[in-house]
């Protein structure tokens, strides 16, 4: 081992190290502040393509509820707005918009354990044929699930600490 990878070694493990003395432990783990939402968050069902792509990277990211404590109903709503626009006014590129307003219930209870709102923006290019521009309009239509599920799962687990859960 050379000494400059010794260093780095050595900084990784001190850092470990550190974390660990000041009781860092991850948010999902066994005994974790979130573990209790992994696989009990029964997310409602989609009724639409975009509906599918967010529900299923959120299950990816908290897991398919097999014995479901909590109840999330959301409302995605998408929007699109032209970006680039030729001289001869044609839009050449697009932003697709998207939020989620959510609400994260306690089945047991009946209480509003959470709500919010997350958004982001994703765009897409409609430069080529009606065909690769409707594939490109796909792609970012997916990709911009996929951001506001992992918005709203990082948005569960930072919060779970302050839930009651």
């Amino acid at each position: 081992m050379s000494s400059s990878d010794r260093r780095a070694f050595l900084t990784f493990g001190l850092s470990a190290l550190t974390l660990a003395g000041c009781g860092y432990a991850p948010a999902l783990a066994p005994g974790g502040v979130a573990g209790p939402l992994y696989g009990r968050i029964y997310v409602t069902d989609p009724t639409d393509e975009n509906g599918y792509r967010f529900v299923n990277r959120f299950e990816q990211r908290l897991g398919q509820a097999e014995a479901p404590s909590f109840d999330l109903a959301y409302m995605i709503k998408t929007s699109e707005q032209g970006l680039a626009i030729t001289n001869t006014q044609e839009t050449t590129r697009f932003n697709i918009v998207g939020s989620v307003t959510f609400t994260l219930t306690d089945r047991r209870t009946g209480a509003a354990l959470m709500t919010g709102e997350v958004n982001s923006f994703t765009g897409y290019s409609a430069t080529g044929t009606t065909v690769s521009t409707r594939t490109a309009q796909q792609d970012a239509q997916a990709r911009l699930m996929v951001i506001l599920a992992d918005q709203l799962a990082t948005k569960l687990i930072g919060s779970a600490g302050t839930l009651d859960l």
